[in-house]
Protein backbone atom coordinates (compact mmCIF):
# COMPACT_ATOMS: atom_id res chain seq x y z
CA UNK A 1 0.00 0.00 0.00
CA UNK A 2 1.04 3.63 -0.46
CA UNK A 3 1.47 6.25 2.27
CA UNK A 4 2.44 9.91 2.08
CA UNK A 5 5.41 10.32 4.41
CA UNK A 6 7.96 12.84 5.52
CA UNK A 7 11.19 11.19 4.49
CA UNK A 8 14.69 12.45 5.12
CA UNK A 9 13.68 15.73 6.72
CA UNK A 10 10.95 18.31 7.22
CA UNK A 11 9.41 20.52 4.55
CA UNK A 12 6.85 19.97 1.82
CA UNK A 13 9.62 18.98 -0.59
CA UNK A 14 10.40 16.01 1.68
CA UNK A 15 6.91 14.52 1.29
CA UNK A 16 6.81 11.43 -0.90
CA UNK A 17 4.56 8.47 -1.62
CA UNK A 18 6.21 5.36 -0.20
CA UNK A 19 5.26 1.72 -0.61
CA UNK A 20 4.63 0.05 2.75
CA UNK A 21 3.72 -3.55 3.63
CA UNK A 22 0.01 -4.34 3.46
CA UNK A 23 -1.24 -4.37 7.10
CA UNK A 24 -3.32 -7.18 8.58
CA UNK A 25 -5.54 -6.80 11.66
CA UNK A 26 -4.64 -8.64 14.83
CA UNK A 27 -6.90 -9.23 17.86
CA UNK A 28 -8.97 -6.16 18.61
CA UNK A 29 -7.86 -4.33 15.46
CA UNK A 30 -9.66 -3.09 12.35
CA UNK A 31 -8.33 -2.49 8.87
CA UNK A 32 -9.79 0.53 7.06
CA UNK A 33 -9.68 1.36 3.39
CA UNK A 34 -9.09 5.09 3.61
CA UNK A 35 -11.42 6.96 1.27
CA UNK A 36 -10.73 10.57 2.28
CA UNK A 37 -8.44 12.63 4.48
CA UNK A 38 -9.09 16.15 5.76
CA UNK A 39 -6.28 18.63 6.44
CA UNK A 40 -5.79 20.65 9.60
CA UNK A 41 -3.37 23.52 10.11
CA UNK A 42 -1.48 21.21 12.49
CA UNK A 43 -0.67 18.95 9.53
CA UNK A 44 1.04 21.83 7.76
CA UNK A 45 3.05 22.64 10.90
CA UNK A 46 4.09 18.98 11.24
CA UNK A 47 5.16 18.78 7.60
CA UNK A 48 7.23 21.98 7.81
CA UNK A 49 8.90 20.98 11.08
CA UNK A 50 7.23 23.80 13.00
CA UNK A 51 5.20 21.50 15.27
CA UNK A 52 8.19 19.51 16.56
CA UNK A 53 11.53 18.62 15.06
CA UNK A 54 11.77 15.57 17.32
CA UNK A 55 9.12 13.54 15.50
CA UNK A 56 10.36 10.18 14.23
CA UNK A 57 10.95 9.96 10.48
CA UNK A 58 9.76 8.60 8.13
CA UNK A 59 6.34 9.75 9.34
CA UNK A 60 2.94 9.25 7.72
CA UNK A 61 1.20 12.61 8.15
CA UNK A 62 -2.35 13.84 8.90
CA UNK A 63 -4.84 12.93 11.61
CA UNK A 64 -8.34 12.97 10.07
CA UNK A 65 -9.58 10.14 7.86
CA UNK A 66 -12.79 8.38 6.94
CA UNK A 67 -13.16 5.07 5.20
CA UNK A 68 -14.64 1.61 4.99
CA UNK A 69 -13.83 -1.27 7.30
CA UNK A 70 -12.46 -4.06 5.09
CA UNK A 71 -11.24 -6.55 7.73
CA UNK A 72 -11.49 -7.07 11.49
CA UNK A 73 -9.34 -9.03 13.92
CA UNK A 74 -10.41 -11.58 16.49
CA UNK A 75 -12.73 -10.29 19.20
CA UNK A 76 -13.79 -7.10 17.43
CA UNK A 77 -17.38 -6.14 18.28
CA UNK A 78 -17.63 -2.35 17.75
CA UNK A 79 -17.57 -2.50 13.97
CA UNK A 80 -17.91 -4.99 11.12
CA UNK A 81 -16.76 -5.23 7.52
CA UNK A 82 -18.47 -2.64 5.34
CA UNK A 83 -19.05 -0.10 8.12
CA UNK A 84 -18.36 3.58 7.40
CA UNK A 85 -16.05 4.93 10.08
CA UNK A 86 -13.65 7.73 10.98
CA UNK A 87 -10.56 7.61 13.17
CA UNK A 88 -10.67 9.57 16.42
CA UNK A 89 -7.93 12.19 16.78
CA UNK A 90 -6.49 10.90 20.06
CA UNK A 91 -6.71 7.14 19.92
CA UNK A 92 -6.44 6.86 23.70
CA UNK A 93 -9.00 9.51 24.68
CA UNK A 94 -12.26 7.62 24.81
CA UNK A 95 -14.04 9.47 27.62
CA UNK A 96 -13.50 11.68 30.64
CA UNK A 97 -10.91 14.41 30.95
CA UNK A 98 -7.77 14.73 28.83
CA UNK A 99 -4.36 13.69 30.12
CA UNK A 100 -0.78 13.80 28.94
CA UNK A 101 -0.91 10.07 28.21
CA UNK A 102 -4.04 10.52 26.06
CA UNK A 103 -2.51 13.47 24.22
CA UNK A 104 0.47 11.31 23.22
CA UNK A 105 -1.89 9.08 21.22
CA UNK A 106 -2.83 11.84 18.73
CA UNK A 107 -2.47 10.65 15.15
CA UNK A 108 -0.13 12.28 12.68
CA UNK A 109 2.63 13.40 15.05
CA UNK A 110 4.06 11.20 17.79
CA UNK A 111 1.79 8.44 16.43
CA UNK A 112 1.73 7.59 12.68
CA UNK A 113 -0.86 9.44 10.65
CA UNK A 114 -3.68 8.50 8.30
CA UNK A 115 -2.68 9.65 4.81
CA UNK A 116 -2.34 6.13 3.48
CA UNK A 117 -4.39 3.65 1.50
CA UNK A 118 -4.92 1.21 4.38
CA UNK A 119 -5.17 2.21 8.03
CA UNK A 120 -4.78 -0.23 10.92
CA UNK A 121 -6.30 0.87 14.24
CA UNK A 122 -7.60 -0.56 17.47
CA UNK A 123 -11.37 -0.98 17.32
CA UNK A 124 -11.72 1.48 20.22
CA UNK A 125 -10.23 4.21 18.04
CA UNK A 126 -12.95 4.46 15.40
CA UNK A 127 -16.45 5.96 15.26
CA UNK A 128 -19.35 5.35 12.88
CA UNK A 129 -20.06 8.34 10.63
CA UNK A 130 -23.48 9.54 9.38
CA UNK A 131 -24.67 7.85 6.22
CA UNK A 132 -25.69 11.08 4.46
CA UNK A 133 -22.14 12.44 4.42
CA UNK A 134 -19.70 12.01 1.57
CA UNK A 135 -16.33 10.49 2.45
CA UNK A 136 -14.73 13.93 2.35
CA UNK A 137 -17.41 15.46 4.57
CA UNK A 138 -17.03 12.60 7.03
CA UNK A 139 -13.27 13.10 7.11
CA UNK A 140 -13.70 16.68 8.37
CA UNK A 141 -15.31 15.57 11.64
CA UNK A 142 -12.50 14.14 13.84
CA UNK A 143 -10.58 17.32 14.64
CA UNK A 144 -12.39 20.50 13.56
CA UNK A 145 -15.87 19.14 14.17
CA UNK A 146 -15.13 17.61 17.57
CA UNK A 147 -13.20 20.71 18.65
CA UNK A 148 -16.14 23.02 17.92
CA UNK A 149 -18.58 20.60 19.57
CA UNK A 150 -16.38 20.29 22.67
CA UNK A 151 -16.12 24.07 22.94
CA UNK A 152 -19.75 25.08 22.51
CA UNK A 153 -21.80 22.08 23.53
CA UNK A 154 -19.66 20.32 26.15
CA UNK A 155 -17.65 23.06 27.88
CA UNK A 156 -19.92 25.88 26.82
CA UNK A 157 -23.29 24.31 27.55
CA UNK A 158 -24.70 26.34 24.66
CA UNK A 159 -28.40 27.17 25.01
CA UNK A 160 -31.02 28.38 22.59
CA UNK A 161 -30.87 32.19 22.54
CA UNK A 162 -27.21 32.45 23.58
CA UNK A 163 -24.96 34.74 21.54
CA UNK A 164 -21.86 33.27 19.87
CA UNK A 165 -18.95 35.10 18.25
CA UNK A 166 -16.84 33.21 15.72
CA UNK A 167 -13.58 34.46 14.23
CA UNK A 168 -12.59 33.81 10.63
CA UNK A 169 -13.59 31.00 8.28
CA UNK A 170 -11.36 28.10 9.25
CA UNK A 171 -12.77 24.64 9.81
CA UNK A 172 -13.44 25.01 13.55
CA UNK A 173 -15.09 28.40 13.11
CA UNK A 174 -17.42 27.12 10.37
CA UNK A 175 -18.40 24.10 12.43
CA UNK A 176 -19.07 26.46 15.35
CA UNK A 177 -21.42 28.51 13.16
CA UNK A 178 -23.26 25.38 12.06
CA UNK A 179 -23.56 23.92 15.58
CA UNK A 180 -24.66 27.26 17.04
CA UNK A 181 -27.28 27.55 14.29
CA UNK A 182 -28.51 24.03 15.09
CA UNK A 183 -28.84 25.02 18.76
CA UNK A 184 -30.85 28.17 18.06
CA UNK A 185 -28.12 30.62 19.09
CA UNK A 186 -27.57 34.13 17.75
CA UNK A 187 -24.32 34.19 15.76
CA UNK A 188 -21.92 37.02 14.99
CA UNK A 189 -19.05 36.11 12.66
CA UNK A 190 -15.96 37.91 11.40
CA UNK A 191 -13.89 37.61 8.23
CA UNK A 192 -11.56 39.76 6.15
CA UNK A 193 -13.56 39.28 2.94
CA UNK A 194 -17.12 40.37 2.18
CA UNK A 195 -17.65 37.34 -0.06
CA UNK A 196 -16.88 35.04 2.85
CA UNK A 197 -19.19 37.05 5.11
CA UNK A 198 -22.01 36.37 2.67
CA UNK A 199 -21.29 32.66 2.83
CA UNK A 200 -21.24 32.81 6.64
CA UNK A 201 -24.73 34.31 6.52
CA UNK A 202 -25.83 31.40 4.33
CA UNK A 203 -24.57 29.03 7.04
CA UNK A 204 -26.57 30.80 9.73
CA UNK A 205 -24.65 33.85 10.94
CA UNK A 206 -27.06 36.65 11.92
CA UNK A 207 -24.54 39.51 11.84
CA UNK A 208 -21.15 39.68 10.16
CA UNK A 209 -18.17 42.01 10.55
CA UNK A 210 -15.27 42.62 8.16
CA UNK A 211 -12.33 42.94 10.55
CA UNK A 212 -10.15 44.55 7.86
CA UNK A 213 -12.45 47.52 7.32
CA UNK A 214 -13.58 47.45 10.98
CA UNK A 215 -10.41 46.82 13.01
CA UNK A 216 -12.21 47.69 16.26
CA UNK A 217 -14.63 44.83 15.68
CA UNK A 218 -14.98 44.13 19.38
CA UNK A 219 -16.69 47.49 19.84
CA UNK A 220 -19.08 46.67 17.02
CA UNK A 221 -19.86 43.37 18.75
CA UNK A 222 -20.67 45.23 21.96
CA UNK A 223 -23.02 47.54 20.10
CA UNK A 224 -24.79 44.54 18.58
CA UNK A 225 -25.06 42.79 21.96
CA UNK A 226 -25.08 45.25 24.85
CA UNK A 227 -22.60 43.95 27.38
CA UNK A 228 -21.02 41.46 25.00
CA UNK A 229 -21.56 37.90 23.77
CA UNK A 230 -22.01 34.75 25.82
CA UNK A 231 -19.41 32.70 23.91
CA UNK A 232 -16.36 33.41 21.78
CA UNK A 233 -14.80 30.68 19.66
CA UNK A 234 -11.27 32.07 19.85
CA UNK A 235 -8.92 30.79 17.16
CA UNK A 236 -6.60 33.79 16.88
CA UNK A 237 -4.72 33.47 20.15
CA UNK A 238 -2.56 36.37 21.32
CA UNK A 239 -3.39 38.40 18.22
CA UNK A 240 -7.13 38.55 18.97
CA UNK A 241 -7.63 37.48 22.60
CA UNK A 242 -7.64 41.01 24.08
CA UNK A 243 -10.39 42.02 21.66
CA UNK A 244 -12.30 38.81 22.37
CA UNK A 245 -12.19 39.58 26.10
CA UNK A 246 -13.59 43.03 25.38
CA UNK A 247 -16.35 41.50 23.22
CA UNK A 248 -17.42 39.00 25.92
CA UNK A 249 -20.05 39.82 28.53
CA UNK A 250 -19.34 39.64 32.24
CA UNK A 251 -19.45 35.98 33.23
CA UNK A 252 -19.16 34.86 29.62
CA UNK A 253 -16.98 32.13 28.14
CA UNK A 254 -14.04 32.17 25.75
CA UNK A 255 -13.17 28.86 24.12
CA UNK A 256 -9.46 29.12 23.33
CA UNK A 257 -8.63 26.87 20.38
CA UNK A 258 -5.94 28.27 18.11
CA UNK A 259 -3.14 30.75 17.69
CA UNK A 260 -3.60 31.75 14.07
CA UNK A 261 -3.50 35.54 14.35
CA UNK A 262 -0.29 37.49 14.67
CA UNK A 263 0.02 41.06 15.81
CA UNK A 264 3.04 43.22 16.53
CA UNK A 265 3.94 42.87 20.22
CA UNK A 266 1.05 40.49 20.92
CA UNK A 267 3.10 37.74 22.56
CA UNK A 268 1.41 38.26 25.91
CA UNK A 269 -2.11 39.02 27.04
CA UNK A 270 -2.96 40.94 30.21
CA UNK A 271 -5.28 38.65 32.23
CA UNK A 272 -6.72 41.48 34.33
CA UNK A 273 -9.65 42.42 32.02
CA UNK A 274 -10.77 38.77 31.88
CA UNK A 275 -10.51 38.50 35.67
CA UNK A 276 -12.46 41.71 36.28
CA UNK A 277 -15.27 40.46 34.03
CA UNK A 278 -15.33 36.98 35.56
CA UNK A 279 -14.77 35.41 32.14
CA UNK A 280 -14.09 31.70 31.93
CA UNK A 281 -11.38 30.81 29.41
CA UNK A 282 -11.35 27.15 28.37
CA UNK A 283 -8.42 25.64 26.53
CA UNK A 284 -9.85 23.21 23.96
CA UNK A 285 -7.67 20.48 22.42
CA UNK A 286 -10.03 18.45 20.20
CA UNK A 287 -12.05 15.99 22.33
CA UNK A 288 -12.89 12.43 23.31
CA UNK A 289 -14.56 9.57 21.45
CA UNK A 290 -17.69 10.13 23.54
CA UNK A 291 -17.86 13.71 22.26
CA UNK A 292 -17.34 12.53 18.68
CA UNK A 293 -20.19 10.04 18.91
CA UNK A 294 -22.52 12.62 20.46
CA UNK A 295 -21.64 15.11 17.73
CA UNK A 296 -22.13 12.50 14.99
CA UNK A 297 -25.66 11.78 16.26
CA UNK A 298 -26.51 15.49 16.13
CA UNK A 299 -25.05 15.83 12.62
CA UNK A 300 -27.19 12.90 11.47
CA UNK A 301 -30.41 14.13 13.10
CA UNK A 302 -30.02 17.60 11.57
CA UNK A 303 -28.64 16.25 8.27
CA UNK A 304 -25.86 18.83 8.61
CA UNK A 305 -23.19 18.90 5.92
CA UNK A 306 -19.68 20.17 6.71
CA UNK A 307 -18.17 22.75 4.37
CA UNK A 308 -15.54 21.35 1.99
CA UNK A 309 -13.42 23.88 0.11
CA UNK A 310 -11.50 21.68 -2.33
CA UNK A 311 -10.72 18.00 -2.90
CA UNK A 312 -7.25 17.01 -4.15
CA UNK A 313 -6.33 13.55 -5.47
CA UNK A 314 -3.96 11.43 -3.36
CA UNK A 315 -1.08 12.01 -5.73
CA UNK A 316 -1.41 15.79 -5.24
CA UNK A 317 -1.39 15.75 -1.43
CA UNK A 318 1.57 18.14 -1.24
CA UNK A 319 -0.40 20.59 -3.41
CA UNK A 320 -3.27 20.34 -0.92
CA UNK A 321 -0.91 21.44 1.85
CA UNK A 322 0.37 24.29 -0.32
CA UNK A 323 -3.24 25.36 -0.91
CA UNK A 324 -3.68 25.52 2.87
CA UNK A 325 -0.42 27.42 3.25
CA UNK A 326 -1.61 30.09 0.80
CA UNK A 327 -4.79 30.70 2.81
CA UNK A 328 -7.96 32.03 1.30
CA UNK A 329 -9.87 28.75 1.50
CA UNK A 330 -13.38 28.57 2.92
CA UNK A 331 -13.99 25.30 4.71
CA UNK A 332 -11.95 22.13 4.84
CA UNK A 333 -9.33 21.01 2.33
CA UNK A 334 -9.60 17.30 1.63
CA UNK A 335 -7.70 14.54 -0.16
CA UNK A 336 -9.62 11.80 -1.95
CA UNK A 337 -8.24 8.26 -2.15
CA UNK A 338 -10.86 6.58 -4.35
Amino acid sequence: MRALQLTGGFGLDHLQLNELPEPSPGPGQVLIRVRAVSLNYRDLLVAKGLYSKKLPLPLTICSDAAGEVIAVGAGVTRVKEGDRVAAIFMQGWLSGEPSEAKARTALGAAAPGVLCERLLLQEEGVVHVPEHLSWEEAATLPCAGVTAWHALMVKGGLKCGDTVLTLGTGGVSLFAVQFAHMAGARIISTSSQDEKLERLEELGAHETINYTTDPDWEETVRKLTPGGVDHVVEVGGAGTLPQSVRATRMGGKIHLIGNLATKEGATECNPLPAMMKGITIHGIFVGSRDMFEEMARAVEVHQMRPVVDHIFPFEQSADALRHMEQGGHFGKICIGLD
